[in-house]
């Protein structure tokens, strides 16, 4: 069975930085992935119309974000 379990970012006026060190794109073309230099890891949806807008972001990594990769089900 698949759970699914949504993440919740919360922070004050301004959101933390985000220097994009890695990058991929969902085989379905519908959302971006990047990893920082932070040590985040953060969800992007693309529209048809190619805008882009935040979904998630993911804390814990304690180093650099070098690498992407998807792994299969």
């Amino acid at each position: 069975m698949k759970v699914s379990v949504q993440a919740v970012a919360v922070w004050g006026k301004i959101a933390p930085s985000h220097s994009i060190t890695a990058i991929m794109i969902t085989d379905d073309q519908q959302t971006i992935v990047t990893g920082s230099q932070e040590g985040q890891i953060c969800l992007w949806d693309l529209s048809s119309e190619l805008k882009i807008s935040s979904k998630e972001i993911i804390f814990g990594h304690t180093a650099s974000v070098t690498c992407l990769a998807k792994a299969r089900e």
